[in-house]
Parts: C-alpha cells; sequence; structure tokens
C-alpha cells in the first residue's frame, strides 16, 4: 500500500471536528510507512530544555508511539528514550552519521546554549571527553539530509532564551544559520511532530510559513477560529477570566498566534488552552515567553471590530 499526499493531508488536516490523527485511518497509515525500507534516520537530541516534547510524543495515540518509534520515522538516537548510555549510546550518533551520511534527519528539542563556549550543556561523555552540545550539532549539521527544531526552545529559544538569557540560549537556526523545520510550541502537539517528519521522511519539506513552520499545523491564526470570536465581534471583553467573552483584554495572544489548537485539541482531543478557561499564551510563536509575559493594556485600536 502506498500512502498518497492527499491521504497524508486528510489524515494529519485538523478537521472542523478536532479530530488528530483519526484511528479511520490509522491501519493504512503505519502499513503504508512501515513498508518503505527505506526510511531515513533519525538522530534526536536534546539540549536546554524540560523534555516536555518529548512526553508530548510519547502521548501519540494514533498511531500508537511504538508504531511510530520502530515503523514510521526509524529514530535510532533519544538520550532519554533509549536503553543504552555512555560510549553505547554515543556510538550509534557516530555509526549513522557515518553509514548515513547526507540521509539523516537531526531533530533537535531544547535551545542550543553557546555562553561559555558551549559549556552550560554537556550531552555526554565519549573517549574520555565531556561534548557538548554545541560540539554534537558542529558534527551532524554539515551531513545531514533535513534539521527539524522540535518545540519553542529548539526552534526559536523559548523559555532558555528568556531576559536576561544568560547563558546565550539560541534557536537551532540561529546557530546554525541553516534552513530549519520549526515545529514550535510548549509543548508541541504530538501531531505536529509525527506529522512533520512523516512529511519530511516521505514528501520532503513542507510548505513553510515565514517562521518555517509547516503551514499543515500553523497555517491559520488562533484568534480567527477561536469560539469566543462571537465575543470579539460583538465588543464584549471579558475582565476577569471567569467571565464571559473574548480574553484578549485579559492578556489572551490569540490575535498574535499561528496554531490549529482549536481545531486539533489536546490530550487526544479532549479540551485546549481556551477551552479550559484561559487565554493563549501564544507559545508558537517566535517572541515566547518574553512577549507572553507582557498582558494587553486595551485592546489595540486597529483590532477594534467596525
Amino acid at each position: 500500500m502506498k500512502l498518497t499526499r492527499r491521504q497524508f493531508l486528510k489524515i494529519f488536516g485538523a478537521s472542523a471536528v478536532g479530530a488528530g490523527i483519526t484511528s479511520l485511518y490509522n491501519p493504512a497509515l503505519v502499513e503504508a510507512l512501515a513498508a518503505d525500507d527505506g526510511k531515513p534516520p533519525v538522530i534526536w537530541i536534546q539540549g536546554a530544555g524540560c523534555n516536555g516534547c518529548s512526553v508530548s510524543l510519547l502521548n501519540t495515540v494514533h498511531p500508537k508511539i511504538a508504531e511510530v518509534l520502530l515503523h514510521i520515522i526509524s529514530l535510532r538516537y533519544h538520550p532519554a528514550l533509549m536503553a543504552g548510555t555512555g560510549k553505547t549510546a554515543f556510538d550509534v550518533i557516530y555509526e549513522v552519521a557515518e553509514e548515513f551520511k547526507g540521509k539523516y534527519i537531526v531533530v533537535l528539542e531544547g535551545g542550543i546554549p553557546t555562553a561559555e563556549d558551549g559549556a552550560y550543556c554537556t550531552v555526554g561523555e565519549y573517549n574520555g571527553r565531556h561534548v557538548k552540545l554545541t560540539d554534537l550539532i558542529d558534527f551532524l549539521v554539515p551531513n545531514a539530509a533535513a534539521l527539524v527544531a522540535v518545540g519553542a526552545c529548539a526552534a526559536f529559544g523559548g523559555i532558555p532564551k528568556g531576559k536576561p538569557n544568560p547563558t546565550g540560549v539560541k534557536g537551532f537556526a540561529e546557530y546554525t544559520g541553516k534552513t530549519v523545520v520549526n515545529v514550535s510550541g510548549c509543548p508541541v502537539h504530538p501531531d505536529w511532530i509525527v506529522g512533520t517528519l512523516v512529511h519530511v521522511l516521505h514528501y520532503g519539506m513542507p510548505e513553510l510559513d515565514k517562521h518555517n513552520r509547516p503551514k499543515l499545523f500553523y497555517g491559520k491564526n488562533l484568534h480567527d477560529n477561536c469560539p469566543n470570536y462571537s465575543y470579539f465581534a460583538k465588543g464584549k471583553f471579558a475582565e476577569k477570566l471567569s467571565d464571559d467573552g473574548c480574553l484578549v483584554n485579559i492578556g489572551c495572544k490569540g490575535p498574535m498566534t499561528y496554531a490549529d489548537c482549536p481545531l486539533r485539541h489536546w490530550n487526544s482531543g479532549v479540551n485546549w488552552c481556551i477551552g479550559s478557561g484561559t487565554g493563549c499564551i501564544a507559545c508558537t510563536e517566535p517572541n515566547f515567553p518574553d512577549a507572553a509575559s507582557q498582558m494587553y493594556a486595551k485592546l489595540p485600536d486597529d483590532m477594534i471590530p467596525s
């Protein structure tokens, strides 16, 4: 069975009922992708972060995470998921880099500390030498087929880069100067991770927005699809979180945010931030978290409904 691009978009595209990767198409997805023996290996490395995006990935439901890791994306190295440690684990990185030169995919989770020559982030020890994250990235990036930043920290620096940023954290693209597919969010929705990796592996680079995020998941303005938009259109704004009304005047960053959260939902489609009674913090955007910590004094004049 061969998965067509049309089928892929149908599976991973957000639907009006907020379904993620639906169980209806799950058997076809797994069979089609597992049948491809030419999958490039994925090396997943971690920097300054909290492991939250890996935890989100482990919450993948359709297909099950074991099928994703073993049959769909050919994950060869992940420091938090693999059984091996130390030299045994690092051997995998160097073996894959040598055997699949120009074909492997590097996934970065977490920001890249650059102050003090990268000393703030040591990712392991190899042959008696501490290996810094910057060393590993410098080694892997030149011969990688694609670079993917998973999470706000890897994409744009995220919380570790927040002012005053004492460890000099940078995002993947900022550090390397290369084209990086940014799968941003804090944490990332599991559908966004799996969908992006599958697209890169089987269809090449997805269509990206101006921040190099896949338009498949980040192509829609969150505010325009918010269930509270009708309140906004009527000029009804909440003054506290328990009020009915648009939450933009009490800090919701939906108007500046691009993601399909209102349609996809989280926790296997259970709910999302605004659905649970709080505002959007714009965790998918490049200026998170610093801009998200600033509350609107009032709705900007150019956003007032006519």
